[in-house]
């Protein structure tokens, strides 16, 4: 048995080590099958070991937070919503799926992000490539975002999303696109033998549908099949080792705005929660220590276009006093329901992995009358953005109070007496839209928006993600489900639709809803025939996936890299306050707290936007263990929060603040704060404080 047992992990340490070899090991292809180990007394052990765990998976998990300090937010689109410090850091996971018999490989990175932009697509495949050569491309890795409202923006190389932050910001785009690799090489590093099986439930009280007029347009049968208006399966990939979970990925569709616009802390929002509570506070993961963790999970985007998780549907301006309230609420469903399908027997998936992707210029598609609905062939268009767009979503995050969703009369009479009588073509693309922004003509002068689409179907045993860089509403999710599950014979359930990926092209819906032109409809830049088109672009990857054929590039999209010129200024100087010096404190906290207290301090700190902190913290709470102090929290976590101020004209007050748990030992308790500060010729130099101890009380 002992002889058996080294034969059995001396061919699992070659596969693992072909698996992990460059590129050049297998002819430079990220497809290309392992080499087949000759016949060995191990071989009937190995095959077992590989029908039971037939993949090999990799996990990671790292910081993509950020500025977090006087950066413009994205997501609401509002130039006064600036960043005024941190509540919980922003996060990518990744993971590598490898296929034990054929070395075929699939990557899925999640990132607590507002959007995936091209910009950051771009310099993620560059950096995989200059790492891994070959093995990790476009055709192969999926960037999904959570679309978080509240991460700092300015790093897409389109103009239009860096308006609201005045400008690009090249930290923050260097942070991102770091953390997501730096997930994705801690992902790769860890790749050993697993299994992955796939369970659905259904989750109720997480999403509502807020554009119900919309959707109450499309066909009965569509209707019927969502008869709450609403998406509520909640879909799992669960990933074992030795028959132990190790690993999730959830998918269920629920916008990621129960923070609102009012809020000025960068936060992961109720995905980013859910995430958090299941590592952080379940499994116990500390993301600052240099081990890897025991458990990583990812809760992803569907079709969460039309789904609000305000799901009592209240006004916007009631609903800032209980926004943490909310995405804790909202984010602690969507755990439960996932972690509610571990114990499922659910469907052991196998068959290998595969991937396809294209590049469609939506701004010009023929499409033909299968996939219309009315039995004609019609063209997409530019771009535009419509008036209703302008005018926000009411029930997530108003916009421009001088527009409305649905009719605009007087944008509406522009478009038809002026845009539309020019452009018949524009009119059968566009119509009813009323035009506020005709980005595609704008975009001749500057990259306003991208008009190259990447479409990209990929394929983990009988789980099927298309995956979109659009907010497709849960119908068009549907109709684009029903296309490729009618290819490829796969079961409805397993076909997903992983909106934000790979790139940003705003909205999604059926052209029944469309002509309602709620804020979805106007924000689907590529006129009624979008998801026709799409549907044509799915159809084809699926047919050419089960047929073993490889997808047609397409058009990329340019790299705009080098051709950002509008950019914030960066931080000058710090100083102290007058008599004090970086790290003092200003204000002690109070000599004891009971659980569910507030226990705040405040420091002469500096900028944070000097050091973007990636995989540490800006503050810890210690607690007093012997003669030892220990971190039990850290700017990470929901318990915390990290605050600046500008004090005058270059000196910074930072307040740390931490919500006693409800289960926090008694005892002896500080507060670290850990910043940098720069001097007038432009060092960087590290700077902390420390607090005077206070008591945590068993009561409160």
């Amino acid at each position: 048995m002992a002889i058996q047992r080294l034969r059995t992990a001396a061919a699992l340490a070659v596969a693992v080590a072909l698996l992990l070899a460059p590129t050049s090991a297998f002819g430079g292809s990220p497809t290309a099958a392992l080499p087949t180990a000759p016949a060995s007394p191990a071989t009937t052990s190995d095959a077992a070991s590989a029908a039971e765990e037939p993949y090999l998976v990799g996990r990671g998990v790292a910081d993509a937070t950020g500025e977090i300090a006087e950066a413009g937010m994205m997501g609401y689109a509002r130039v006064d919503q600036v960043a005024e410090g941190l509540h919980t850091r922003m996060r990518s996971r990744a993971f590598v799926i490898a296929d034990r018999a054929t070395g075929k490989r699939v990557l899925i990175v999640v990132a607590d992000s507002p959007m995936i932009f091209s910009s950051v697509h771009q310099r993620v495949l560059r950096g995989l490539k200059e790492r891994y050569g070959d093995l990790y491309s476009e055709q192969n890795v999926m960037i999904t975002a959570t679309h978080s409202h509240s991460g700092p923006g300015g790093y897409s190389h389109h103009t239009l999303y860096n308006v609201t932050t005045l400008g690009y910001r090249e930290k923050t785009f260097r942070a991102v696109s770091d953390g997501m690799l730096a997930s994705v090489e801690r992902a790769h590093a860890d790749l050993a033998p697993a299994s992955l099986t796939l369970t659905h439930g259904e989750l109720h009280d997480a999403n509502v549908n807020r554009s119900k007029v919309a959707f109450d347009r499309n066909p009965a049968a569509d209707r019927a099949f969502f008869p709450e208006g609403r998406d509520p399966q909640t879909s799992l990939l669960r990933i074992e080792r030795d028959g132990r979970p190790v690993g999730a990925i959830n998918w269920f569709a629920t916008h990621n705005t129960s923070m609102t616009g009012e809020n000025k802390l960068i936060s992961g929002d109720n995905k980013g929660f859910a995430a958090h509570h299941w590592e952080r506070e379940v499994e116990k993961v500390d993301y600052l220590a240099d081990t890897p963790p025991d458990f990583v999970s990812a809760f992803a985007q569907t079709n969460a276009g039309d789904m609000s998780p305000n799901i009592h549907l209240d006004p916007a301006d009631e609903l800032e006093e209980k926004q943490f309230e909310n995405t804790h609420t909202i984010g602690m469903r969507q755990y439960e329901a996932a972690a509610g399908q571990l114990d499922e027997e659910g469907q052991r998936l196998g068959g290998g992995v595969d991937s396809l992707l294209s590049y469609v210029d939506l701004s010009d598609v023929e499409v033909r009358p299968e996939f219309t609905g009315d039995g004609r062939t019609h063209r997409t268009c530019k771009p535009a953005y419509g008036t209703s767009a302008a005018a926000g979503s009411t029930e997530d995050g108003p916009a421009l109070p001088i527009f409305k969703e649905g009719a605009n009369p007087f944008w509406d009479a522009v478009s038809h007496s002026v845009l539309y009588t020019v452009s018949p073509a524009l009119k059968d693309c566009q119509s009813p839209k009323g035009v506020l922004l005709p980005v595609g003509e704008m975009n001749r002068l500057l990259p306003w928006v991208q008009e190259e689409a990447p479409v990209q179907l990929m394929r983990v045993g009988d789980l099927y993600l298309i995956g979109l860089p659009v907010e497709a509403t849960v119908t068009a999710g549907l109709r684009l489900r029903r296309t490729v599950a009618e290819i490829t014979g796969a079961d409805l359930k397993n076909v997903l639709v992983a909106g934000f990926s790979n790139a940003y092209l705003h909205y999604l819906t059926t052209p029944e809803e469309y002509d309602a032109q709620q804020y979805e409809g106007g924000s689907t830049l590529f006129g009624r025939w979008q998801l026709p088109a799409l549907q044509q672009s799915a159809a084809d990857l699926a047919t050419r996936m089960r047929d073993g054929r490889p997808a047609v590039r397409g058009p990329v999209p340019a790299d705009l890299s080098g051709k950002q010129w509008i950019r914030p200024p960066g931080v000058v100087l710090d100083t102290p306050p007058l008599f004090r010096g970086f790290g003092d404190v200003l204000t002690q906290p109070a000599a004891s707290y009971g659980r569910g207290d507030r226990a705040t301090a405040v420091f002469a700190g500096a900028h944070p936007g000097n050091d973007t902190q990636a995989d540490a913290t800006y503050l810890e709470v210690q607690r007093r263990t012997g003669d030892r102090w220990e971190r039990v929290a850290d700017d990470g976590d929901w318990s915390t929060t990290f605050r600046w101020a500008r004090d005058g004209i270059s000196a910074s007050k930072v307040t740390l603040s931490w919500d006693v748990p409800a289960d926090a030992a008694p005892g002896e308790y500080r507060f670290r704060y850990h910043g940098h500060a720069r001097s007038l010729l432009g060092k960087i130099t590290p700077i902390s404080g420390t607090s005077r101890a206070f008591t945590v009380t068993g009561t409160g």
